[in-house]
């Protein structure tokens, strides 16, 4: 993949790196909930303020499951686990999501992840663990375990964003639907557990605005747009940069102190970034035969067609990208491969498929059953 989306992509786990000084130094203490909820909701009702869109179809829950396990329910236990730990233990726990999506896409995107990814992404998490633990950091159990189920809960909508797709929307819409989706959820914990602060300073004002507008609707935008590009083992290794960011803005503005250990960690967990970044390439497992036909069309589904002649679909064909096109005349039943991947790839414009078919080859194999009334093809709803 071209550097730029890399780079691009990249810039979202540096805004994320100085959220943790944000949350610090300018919201209010003891309000975890309302500081998710205040990120996330604002944003997301945005966003569709300026789509101007909504969901359609399967898409309304699909897109409140992506922003409750993406927004909701990682924010809570992002938050929860900021406030009961220091900031280097959430930082390792939140290292560890490289290797969990790397097992899940393996389970649900039917992808082999190279060693080397894995291997760099070990690397990293140990060079995290080096540049932000001290001595003095304390274990909350509370804090332990709300950090590694946020951890999990933005691995698996990670895996779940790739493995869906995108509809036929923007970037800006498909995020302000999992933005509002999460804040919804989140906005009666927030309000019957913590309640809203008596006061708000100008100072917490602009953290929550920094968070919601930055730290949120700008930075989710760019970190889908790089998943759409970029397998989710190389994305989530890129989330690696998060803490070393936090750690060198600690440094920089609040005056922390940085030893050689911290430096030597923070060298460690970029060069596992940069091998990731390099090297983060998968294989795809096809299916055959009977095995593909109880996994579905999207993950390597070999179906016979025709005279015997046989159209592998891609796992990066998702039919919900595909929901919007058409195509103009009947198909005829017994087209080989070749004919009926011409429908995959129609677009909007209606590409009329018969054109060119008296020239095929279809084989001595044809389907020996009476032939069939012409079928119209038409994209789903």
């Amino acid at each position: 993949m071209r550097p730029p989306v890399l780079l691009v992509t990249a810039l979202t786990p540096a805004v994320w790196g100085t959220t943790y000084a944000a949350t610090t130094e300018f919201l209010p203490p003891g309000r975890p909930l309302l500081a998710a909820t205040l990120r996330a909701l604002p944003a997301g009702l945005l966003l569709i303020a300026l789509t101007r869109r909504l969901p359609r179809g399967d898409w309304w829950w699909r897109s409140a499951v992506l922003g409750a396990l993406n927004i909701g329910v990682f924010f809570a236990l992002l938050f929860v686990s900021a406030y009961r730990l220091p900031g280097g233990m959430a930082a390792v726990l939140g290292a560890a999501q490289p290797l969990l999506v790397a097992g899940l896409t393996v389970l649900l995107l039917t992808e082999r992840v190279a060693l080397r990814t894995v291997l760099a992404a070990v690397v990293g998490a140990g060079g995290v663990a080096l540049a932000v633990l001290t001595a003095e950091a304390r274990l909350d159990p509370i804090g332990l375990v709300a950090g590694l189920a946020g951890t999990a809960s933005m691995a698996l909508g990670l895996v779940l964003t790739k493995r869906w797709g995108r509809p036929d929307a923007s970037l800006l819409t498909t995020t302000g639907w999992q933005l509002t989706a999460g804040g919804l959820l989140l906005a009666p914990l927030a309000l019957g557990v913590e309640g809203l602060p008596a006061t708000l300073t100008g100072s917490n004002i602009a953290g929550y605005a920094y968070l919601s507008l930055v730290g949120t609707a700008l930075a989710y935008t760019i970190w889908f747009r790089g998943l759409e590009r970029l397998n989710a083992a190389r994305v989530s290794l890129l989330g690696l940069l998060s803490p070393l960011v936090a750690t060198v803005v600690g440094w920089a503005a609040l005056g922390q102190a940085l030893t050689g250990v911290q430096v030597l960690g923070m060298a460690l967990a970029f060069g596992a970034v940069l091998v990731g970044a390099r090297s983060a390439q998968v294989r795809v497992l096809h299916d055959v035969g009977g095995e593909a036909g109880a996994r579905g069309p999207q993950h390597g589904l070999t179906e016979a067609i025709g005279a015997g002649h046989k159209l592998r679909r891609e796992p990066v064909q998702q039919p919900d990208q595909r929901r919007g096109e058409r195509v103009a005349h009947p198909v005829d039943p017994g087209l080989r491969g070749g004919a009926v991947r011409r429908l995959d790839d129609a677009g909007a414009e209606a590409v009329p498929v018969r054109e060119g078919l008296d020239h095929l080859d279809l084989g001595p194999a044809l389907d020996p059953r009476p032939p069939r009334p012409a079928v119209g093809v038409r994209a789903g709803a």
